[in-house]
């Protein structure tokens, strides 16, 4: 019985873990999504800065500004409130 339960556990856990894998198409999907996104929030600001849509100085434009506001946004696992650590 111990045997089985082993071998239960075991498949179970590979299981789980291969659940969270993706596949190549799956992560350049999920990339094109990404950059849609940015093209989308961003875009319309780069345009009126005076870039022309799908140039490279518009798509560095989009990276910019996207770049800014992720570093504006703290980061909830390394960024601030320090007050709950008590030491």
């Amino acid at each position: 019985m111990k045997i089985a339960t082993r071998i239960l556990i075991g498949v179970t856990s590979i299981t789980a873990l291969l659940a969270g894998c993706t596949t190549p198409a799956e992560q350049a999907a999920q990339a094109e999504r990404d950059v849609d996104r940015m093209v989308r929030i961003y875009g319309p600001a780069c345009q009126k800065l005076g870039f022309k849509a799908g140039t490279d100085p518009w798509r560095n434009c989009l990276i910019g500004l996207s770049q800014r506001d992720a570093a504006a946004t703290p980061n909830a696992f390394y960024g601030p409130p320090y007050w709950r650590y008590p030491y």
